[in-house]
């Protein structure tokens, strides 16, 4: 987290306001994305308001964080697309009811990025970014290194769009708080640097990431041998998402009912007790996939996965 002693203090009053972002290159989302959307999740459990960016302005450019190669641009269909199947999810696992004081909400960066002028953009965004300091970032220096694949303007104005998206929902929203994974920190002090040149210091605007969580073999959550583990059905069917998590070993389970599941810790000890007790049973694991099998995909899908279990098993 940025500024640690001051991010508290201001998170002792209730109902203040942190936005995550989602990349719309695709129309579904990963095992890997759950945490940064458990993050909102336990913001909104804590009393304070979450709020959904999904990139469909910032989808039309993409992201070169991670990537050693330049993305192929999507049409704005394609992103609009995009932008809709990955809304479903979203209202799965965070309330979005309007009745409630601190409901989430989901909002489209398209909506206010595509309204920008080139020359407005250069004047009020770009005179605040060194690009001395932006070529030292990762994401832009292991590019750069790279003769054979290099970096476009396009791809490396990426990080001005996206530090615009922080200081647009200051202004409009009252957002003072970014969450992501730690691998966008770079990404959200560029937006607090803006927020604080464009407004001024007194501006209250903090930073908080989670680690990338990964397998104890090294391997990424969310992968699996056949690939990816989506948070769909039209992509990874309930049954393959349901074995999923039956298969975490027994070393990782508690850590993940705790990073992904909304169960009472009460809940989550008696399952590793029963896990200690009788190893083979798989107790904690089934408690995790049966869990997160009805968060994503429903009660009554759940419940004829457990049926196929049975009569394959």
């Amino acid at each position: 987290a940025t500024a640690q002693d001051a991010l508290e203090k201001h998170l002792a009053s209730p109902g203040r306001v942190a936005y995550c972002g989602f990349d719309a290159t695709k129309d579904s989302l990963t095992i890997g994305h759950l945490l940064p959307t458990m993050l909102l999740r336990r913001w909104q459990d804590a009393g304070h308001k979450p709020v959904v960016l999904i990139g469909g302005g910032t989808g039309l450019i993409g992201d070169p964080s991670g990537k050693d190669a330049e993305r192929t641009l999507l049409s704005r269909d394609q992103i609009e697309a995009n932008v809709a199947g990955q809304r479903r999810i979203f209202e799965r696992l965070i309330d979005m009811d309007p009745g409630r004081p601190n409901d989430a909400v989901i909002v489209n960066n398209a909506d206010w990025l595509t309204g920008l002028g080139f020359i407005e953009v250069l004047r009020d965004v770009g005179k605040h970014f060194s690009v001395n300091a932006m070529i030292q970032r990762d994401s832009v220096r292991d590019r750069l290194n790279n003769r054979e694949q290099g970096i476009s303007y396009t791809e490396f104005s990426y990080m001005l769009l996206q530090a615009y998206d922080y200081l647009h929902l200051h202004r409009t929203m009252g957002c003072s708080v970014q969450m992501a994974g730690s691998d966008q920190y770079g990404n959200i002090i560029a937006g607090i640097d803006l927020i604080h040149r464009s407004l001024g210091h007194a501006a209250e605007a903090f930073g908080v990431t989670a680690p990338l969580v990964t397998h104890s073999d090294g391997r990424k959550i969310g992968k699996s041998e056949g690939g990816s583990v989506w948070l769909t059905a039209d992509r990874t069917s309930p049954y393959a998402f349901y074995q999923y998590w039956i298969n975490v070993p027994d070393a990782e389970v508690g850590a993940f009912l705790r990073f992904f599941s909304v169960l009472e810790r009460d809940e989550i000890e008696a399952g590793e007790a029963a896990q200690r007790a009788a190893p083979h049973e798989r107790s904690a694991q089934r408690t995790l996939a049966r869990h997160m099998t009805e968060r994503l995909h429903g009660e009554s899908e759940r419940h004829r996965v457990e049926a196929a279990v049975d009569a394959l098993f």
